[in-house]
């Protein structure tokens, strides 16, 4: 179970970050990001994290568990609240698919910190 939190972190950051980073001038004015730089920096910080909890995923010991457990609680704290307070300003569809994202990361947060093999059995 594991490995499938890391995996499905990674399938969901390298789309997200190749997206963003490829993201056309056209569709960035339609969504209001700018500057472009901006998306681009995010999406290819979003692709190194999507490609490294791949490679973390071959062997998952307590540090890589606490980077993929510490980074999915940050995006959700990041997301959390833009959907909580963004009532009013953003489309009920945008503002569904963010607290689902908070909801999913914070899921797979939870459970690789429950499949973490524990330690104290091997004493």
């Amino acid at each position: 179970m594991l490995r499938v939190a890391f995996w499905l972190t990674a399938l969901l950051f390298i789309p997200l970050g190749l997206y963003l980073y490829f993201l056309s001038p056209g569709v960035a004015a339609l969504l209001g990001v700018s500057p472009l730089w901006l998306a681009r920096g995010s999406g290819a910080l979003l692709l190194a994290w999507g490609a490294f909890q791949v490679a973390a995923s071959f062997r998952p010991d307590a540090v890589k568990v606490a980077g993929l457990v510490g980074g999915n609680l940050l995006c959700v704290a990041a997301l959390l609240p833009a959907a909580l307070r963004g009532a009013e300003s953003l489309p009920p569809g945008l503002r569904s698919l963010l607290l689902g994202l908070s909801a999913f990361l914070i899921v797979l947060a939870v459970l690789a910190i429950l499949s973490f093999p524990s330690r104290r059995g091997h004493l």
